[in-house]
């Protein structure tokens, strides 16, 4: 039976493999796969799951290693809300091992390796020599989460998943016994923390892989409803029964129904803390009386009785008072009772028209202090970027997700901060805004329009993105000479440098539109890596920068605009 469950899995493997079109070897695939399902509920991109992926040499045994604040991925630009009381910081290790059973020698390297990370006391520059770059990065993202969030007291969790092709019915005792020594290490230096350990198999693999999303949900309201027709419901719901809607069997939040557009706001602190004041408050006053409510936008929806029944739901107003509704009653689960006498205003506006939905997620949201740039992916530009795209084979992400959910390929799917970030450093020749600044980089008014300019074509932001997928691609492979940390943070300086010695360094919006597939080949993507490596460590060995720094400097990217020998003798464009 064993056996069976490990061929229908490799099955499985193959054909989403396949489907995703992913130049990825079967390993590292099995490291992609094994994150997505276990994080299925995080509803991560397949750029940030490729971020959190950190396995290959001098990984510790480490191959997957993701942290979450209040469950958004962290990265380096992420901010910390110091002002708010008791953040979720969350860590999550994976080992994923292809093998067909679970070894004690694997939690021992993984053992050895939190001894280390673990401990802020050991140097992290010391700690670098024996580990790789993407493990000693994220690991210390973690340590500054952690300490910036001390004074707020975070809850803590660490959760430790060993994934293999073997039977967890099987495991040897002294394998279980290796499990709980982990913890106990990691007890002793977090000694408040939520600490977990647990085995998947070739099973349980299997059983996540099947889980689907649900968007036709049901949602039970109070008394009578408004309607003035079939496309627009507004209702009372009780607190509790709004509990039940928003989450899955096990409590955990349907993180997939809140719209991608506004998901990433964290929202005010003071307002935040005021909708957890009115859900602990004891006053007689009913909860809708003191909010402003929710907006759901559904493709149809049928009542029967007390309860709506509604297909493709998403949330795209009310975001912080439905966290906040979930976090009240998940940590007090012995009030749901109570909350069935206070209640929920909802608004349902049943619509199944991309342009108009985008425009109702825009206007719900104006009033709210959401930054203007989030709210972007819902002009009429980058609808326009979308449909350019998909007639030209690339799906560009413009509503999180949209395409992995359906089955698109990976190598294909361009999300808006990567398409911003190709941009910045092709278009606008700054490969260390696009590097110091990978989620952050259009929250800001200015940079929006610096990067989404409707003057510019649409040929030229395909073929920004043509250009940085090749460019990436290529990095992927085993280049022993040079090291995954040169070749992860100087990315983009070797986008760049790659149309400079296409074009020449002063070369213009126009140049790029010509640019076609062919040029952008092997000879000069490599001479573009061999160039911008040798630059970077003759600009950073005067200062003994790191390369991490140096990619991140402004003034190395003029260095290389001024040390770029002319290629006219090898490129003839």
């Amino acid at each position: 039976m064993a056996e069976n469950e490990v061929i229908v899995l490799d099955s499985i493997l193959q054909r989403h493999k396949k489907d995703s079109e992913t130049s990825l070897s079967d390993d590292k695939y099995f490291e992609l796969f094994t994150s997505e399902q276990v994080l299925k509920n995080y509803e991560l991109s397949y750029d940030e799951l490729l971020y959190g992926i950190v396995g290959g040499g001098d990984d510790g045994g480490i191959d997957g290693f993701f942290c979450f604040v209040d469950s958004e991925l962290l990265r380096e630009d992420t901010e910390l809300e110091n002002g708010k009381k008791s953040p979720l910081l969350q860590v999550f290790i994976f080992q994923s091992k292809t093998s067909a059973s679970f070894s004690e020698t694997a939690i021992d390297h993984v053992i050895s390796t939190v001894n280390d990370i673990f401990d802020l006391s050991k140097d992290m520059e010391v700690l670098s020599k024996f580990y790789n770059a993407k493990l000693i990065d994220r690991a210390k993202r973690f340590r500054n989460a952690y300490l910036e969030l001390a004074a707020s007291h975070p809850q803590l969790q660490l959760k430790y998943v060993y994934i293999s092709k073997g039977d967890t019915q099987k495991i040897h005792p002294k394998v279980n016994n290796k499990k709980n020594t982990l913890i106990e290490t990691i007890q002793q230096y977090f000694s408040q923390a939520e600490i977990k350990a647990s085995f998947l198999g070739a099973r349980e693999l299997l059983d996540l892989s099947r889980i689907e999303k649900s968007y036709t949900l049901q949602l039970n309201f109070l008394e009578n409803y408004l309607s003035r027709g079939a496309n627009n419901y507004v209702l009372l719901s009780s607190l509790d029964d709004y509990f039940m809607f928003i989450t899955d069997d096990e409590d955990n939040l349907r993180r997939y129904i809140f719209d991608a557009n506004v998901r990433d706001y964290q929202g005010n602190v003071e307002v935040n803390k005021d909708i957890m004041e009115t859900l602990r408050s004891e006053e007689k006053l009913d909860f809708w009386w003191l909010n402003n409510g929710i907006t759901i936008l559904a493709s149809r929806a049928s009542i029967v009785s007390k309860t709506i029944t509604l297909d493709d739901v998403q949330i795209v107003n009310g975001l912080q008072t439905t966290q906040a509704i979930y976090d009240y009653i998940k940590g007090n689960p012995k009030i749901k009772e109570k909350e069935r006498n206070r209640s929920i205003l909802i608004r349902i506006i049943v619509i199944d028209n991309a342009e108009a939905r985008d425009r109702i997620i825009k206007a719900t949201n104006f009033q709210t202090p959401i930054p203007a740039a989030s709210l972007r992916a819902t002009d009429r530009f980058q609808r326009d970027i979308e449909d350019y795209f998909f007639h030209h084979g690339l799906f560009y992400d413009r509503r999180k997700n949209y395409y992995k959910n359906i089955g698109k390929s990976a190598e294909r799917i361009i999300s808006i901060p990567y398409l911003a970030q190709a941009v910045m450093a092709i278009l606008l020749r700054e490969p260390d805004n696009a590097r110091a600044r990978p989620t952050s980089l259009i929250k800001r008014q200015t940079d929006y329009e610096r990067v989404f300019s409707e003057s510019t074509t649409l040929e030229v932001y395909f073929k920004c993105a043509k250009i940085m997928k090749n460019v990436d691609n290529f990095l992927r492979r085993d280049f022993t000479v040079y090291s995954e940390q040169e070749k992860n943070n100087l990315k983009f300086h070797v986008g760049m440098v790659t149309i400079i010695l296409l074009l020449g360094s002063s070369y213009s919006i126009s140049d790029i539109e010509k640019i076609s597939d062919s040029d952008v080949d092997e000879k000069i993507m490599w001479e573009a890596l061999v160039r911008t490596i040798s630059l970077a460590h003759k600009f950073s060995s005067p200062q003994d920068w790191t390369i991490e720094r140096t990619a991140k400097s402004r003034d190395f990217v003029k260095y290389i605009l001024e040390n770029i020998p002319p290629m006219e003798t090898l490129f003839k464009h």
